[in-house]
Formats: C-alpha cells, structure tokens, sequence
C-alpha cells in the first residue's frame, strides 16, 4: 500500500536585500608610503579597506583621510583616487563588484568603521580568494581574476555569502543607533549621526581595552566639543558614560556566561582593580557582582 504525499507545507520566498551576483576583483595591497594611483572611474561598485596605516582617497569632487579601520564605499561612475602619505605604508583591502539591489544606495557617500566581527568577514572573503584565484592580489593592474583548476570546493560561494553578509552588517550596525528610525531632516543632522557611527563602532571595538576621552578623540579625528556634543544632543549621556555602560553589558554577559570569575572579568575589560569594577558595576546595575550571579541562579 502507498502513503499519499503530504502537501500542507507551504514554502516562503526569501528576501534578499542586498545580491552579488558577479565579483570584479578583490585585492590585498601592501604599498609603500609614496604610493600614488592617478585614479579611474568604472560602472560597478567598490569598497576600500585600510587594513594598516592611513591614505588619502579622491571621490568626485571629495578629499578624505581614511586611517585603519575605516573603509569607503565608490559608487559606479564615480572617479576615486588613493595615495598614501608619504609617512606610513599602508595595507589595503579593496574589492569591485556587481550589485544592482536598491539598498547598495545605503552606501553612497559613506565612510563607516569596520568591528571586529566584519574584520573576521573580510579575512574570509582575502583567504578564500588566495585559494580559488591563481591571480595575483596585489597587482593593481589586475583586469580579471584566473579562477585555479581544480577549484576549491565552495570557495566563491563563500566569497559570496561573506561579502554580502558583510554589506548587511554593515548597514546593521548603523541603524541600531537610538533616535535613527526617522531619516536627518537635513545636512547637520546627518554628519551628527554619522559621527555617532564612528565613535560607537570605536568604542565597541575598544570593550577590552582602556581608553580615554582623549584617546576617543584622537582615533577618530574629532574635538572633544563635537564628540561630546553629538552624544549629549542624541543619547543624552556623555562619551565616557556610554563606553562604561557598554563595558558593564559585556560583564553581564560574561557573568552569565560563567567561564571567568569576577576578577577576571575585570581583568579582561581593563579595569584598574576589583574593587573599583564592583563599584561601577553597582553604580549601573543597583546591584553587587554577587547579586547579580545570585539573580540568575534564581532563574535556572
């Protein structure tokens, strides 16, 4: 006797966001500290990440400063340069691909920071391309890459899936900003965001380490007025405030994650001593290091 088939699942369509459907090239340069490209102009996208050192990059009619961690984005038919500043070689990711997917519009005229997570993605997307292209990565005049034979299994669909992963996580992590669900209604209010990015991606990327207001300052090319002031105006707490509440969340989670004890944690978050990590903690939460561990096991 045969069983019928089942037919009451019903599939859903995927949404897809952002799509790549073709690479261009993708380059790992490490140039010398007098290194000048004269510039060009092509019809797909491409993105440049300063992996080590600092560069100036042309876009259009813009001049920026771009210093490691930070990458751009070039929109098709727009004319970009590099050159670098004659003091520091720098180490460069770059890479040029088709995407026609409207939310590629998110990344037009921007210049983000780059976690730690994102860098993990972009080791990725370098390491596989080492291993499927027989292309040199570091030759600038590159016009198409020389796929190996036999490929390795999986290697660009997993250039792929990392590059818009990526792209995705980018424009993520800067919406998670309070106050962001609406558009700037205009010029000011727009570079008051964008400063946000840049200091909060800064400071989550400093959770394990100590800085200070002037270090903050210094990383990311801004006076203390306007950093304090982007903050103050936006999330309504300082700079130095926002950076102990994120590293107090990081503790929380590492409490509940039980693999370290309390000095360790303090330890690992740069903090000066025990005492002074249970007071802030305290501070924060309202409650001590133990009674927070003490909450939980009422929860199990």
């Amino acid at each position: 006797m045969s069983l019928a088939p089942i037919n009451n699942y019903t599939p859903i369509d995927l949404n897809e966001e952002l799509v790549i459907p073709k690479i261009i090239s993708i380059h790992y340069f490490e140039y010398s500290k007098d290194y000048a490209f004269s510039g060009e102009a092509h019809d797909f996208w491409e993105f440049l990440y300063v992996d080590k050192g600092e560069v100036g990059v042309a876009a259009d009619q813009a001049h920026f400063n771009l210093h490691q961690g930070n990458i751009i984005f070039h929109k098709p038919n727009e004319w970009h340069n590099v050159i670098a500043n004659g003091t520091i070689a720098p180490n460069l990711v770059v890479i040029a691909f088709e995407c026609h997917s409207p939310a590629m519009s998110y990344f037009e005229n921007k210049i983000l920071h780059i976690t730690q997570s994102m860098k993990v993605l972009l080791s990725t997307i370098v390491s596989e391309a080492y291993e499927v292209y027989s292309s040199d990565l570091g030759d600038p005049s590159l016009k198409m890459l020389e796929k190996n034979s036999p490929q390795k299994f999986g290697g660009e669909q997993i250039i792929k899936i990392c590059l818009e992963y990526l792209l995705i996580e980018l424009v993520r992590a800067n919406q998670t900003l309070k106050c962001t669900n609406k558009l700037p209604s205009s010029i000011k209010e727009h570079a008051t965001h964008y400063k946000l990015d840049i200091i909060i991606n800064y400071l989550k990327d400093n959770l394990y380490n100590t800085v200070s207001l002037d270090d903050i300052c210094k990383d990311t090319l801004l006076s203390k007025s306007t950093l304090q002031k982007a903050f103050k105006d936006t999330l309504g707490i300082s700079v130095m405030e926002y950076y102990r509440n994120l590293k107090i969340e990081e503790a929380k989670k590492m409490i509940r994650e039980g693999a370290n004890n309390f000095t360790q944690i303090s330890d690992a978050l740069g903090y000066n001593s025990i005492h002074y990590f249970s007071r802030t903690f305290k501070n924060v939460t309202g409650m001590t290091l133990s009674e927070y561990s003490k909450t939980l096991q009422l929860n199990k």
